[in-house]
């Protein structure tokens, strides 16, 4: 998983919000369905973070600011912008041909074996639920 963010400001004056000043931080925390710290770090007031979780299912992630410091919530608003990509939706593939030095052509085979493997993952995460489903049914049968 991949996510990029942006925070603003709220300026009294112009009654619109701002790109943040750079001391405004932002703390990203993600905890796994099993509730254990997959990440947990420090950002600035636009940044980007990527993980990778080997656990199946609903994964929470919070972003909390330094803006008690700031005095920013004395009648002030902060609007964080977070966008997020799941999958080999995050691969920045022009940046991993100039890096690998890839023809057009090994490029798109790239592309081609991530996206399978993306499919086996969630194949498996498929047959997992199932699983889940189906011993969830006999226990409810046995009941």
């Amino acid at each position: 998983l991949s996510g990029n963010y942006r925070t603003q400001l709220w300026d009294k004056q112009s009654e619109s919000f701002l790109p943040s000043t750079p001391g405004l931080g932002m703390h990203v925390e993600v905890k796994d369905p099993d509730g254990k710290v997959v990440l947990s770090r420090q950002y600035g007031s636009e940044g980007r973070f990527t993980f990778t979780s080997h656990t199946p299912g609903e994964h929470q992630i919070c972003l909390h600011s330094n803006s008690t410091r700031m005095a920013l919530f004395a009648g002030g608003k902060l609007r964080v912008h977070l966008d997020i990509q799941v999958g080999e939706h995050t691969n920045n593939y022009p940046e991993i041909a100039a890096k690998d030095k890839l023809t057009e052509l090994q490029l798109r085979a790239r592309q081609l074996l991530d996206q399978v493997e993306q499919i086996q993952k969630e194949q498996n995460y498929q047959r997992y639920r199932e699983e889940r489903f189906r011993m969830t049914s006999e226990s409810t049968n046995q009941r």
